[in-house]
């Protein structure tokens, strides 16, 4: 899920910006668009758009293990735990 997340997000905005692009007079607006978003998944990507958005995708997915881990180890640690006052 994590992994998909970044992939989706920005493949919806560049396919907006792609269907923005067949109305009047949005052409340019969406080009330019367009190309600031490839812009900005090349550089996590040495260049390469389609690198940037897996680089991206993975450190996310990264990302999510690990707050799955913490979450994993704080229901461990306060499960036993006893908080009623006496």
């Amino acid at each position: 899920m994590s992994f998909a997340l970044p992939i989706v997000l920005f493949g919806s905005v560049l396919g907006l910006l792609t269907l923005t692009s067949y109305i009047p007079g949005f052409f340019a607006v969406s080009n330019q668009g367009s190309q600031y978003m490839l812009n900005f998944l090349a550089v996590f990507g040495d260049g390469k758009p389609l690198q940037g958005i897996i680089t991206l995708g993975i450190t996310v997915s990264i990302a999510g293990i690990l707050l799955d881990i913490l979450n994993f180890y704080r229901y461990q640690s306060l499960r036993d735990k006893n908080f009623e006052s006496e």
